[in-house]
């Protein structure tokens, strides 16, 4: 796989915007690889606020796909929690956690990088 990165605003026109450019990159459907951009994204939005600059940055292996979401806030981590039924939010992490194999978050001096990876075995 050729690897992916793009510079962009967080802004909620993004999402849509985004997932179908990872797709035309893999050139084939990607649900989970777009899931996981969708909700990377859609957290900096909700947490950090409309505007904010991030890199998208998608990688890959034989066996794995990593997809990594790096904005400018080192100290606002993302924190999975168990939404109520009710809720109409909070499922975020855990949608993530559950399509990918494993996923984390890395803190550099001045930004954080949000990732995940994903099995290609499961992305047909």
């Amino acid at each position: 796989m050729r690897p992916f990165t793009v510079g962009l605003l967080a802004v909620p026109k993004a999402v849509p915007e985004l997932r179908l450019a990872v797709r035309e990159h893999l050139g084939s459907a990607c649900p989970e690889v777009q899931l996981c951009v969708s909700e990377l994204l859609t957290n900096v939005i909700t947490h950090l606020g409309e505007g904010t600059p991030v890199t998208l940055r998608i990688t890959g292996r034989a066996t794995r796909t990593r997809v990594e979401l790096t904005d400018p806030d080192p100290h606002a981590w993302p924190v999975l929690r168990r939404a109520a039924d009710a809720d109409e939010s909070g499922r975020g992490l855990a949608l993530l956690a559950a399509v990918s194999t494993r996923w984390g978050v890395l803190q550099g001096p001045h930004s954080k990088t949000v990732w995940c990876e994903l099995s290609t075995r499961t992305q047909v």
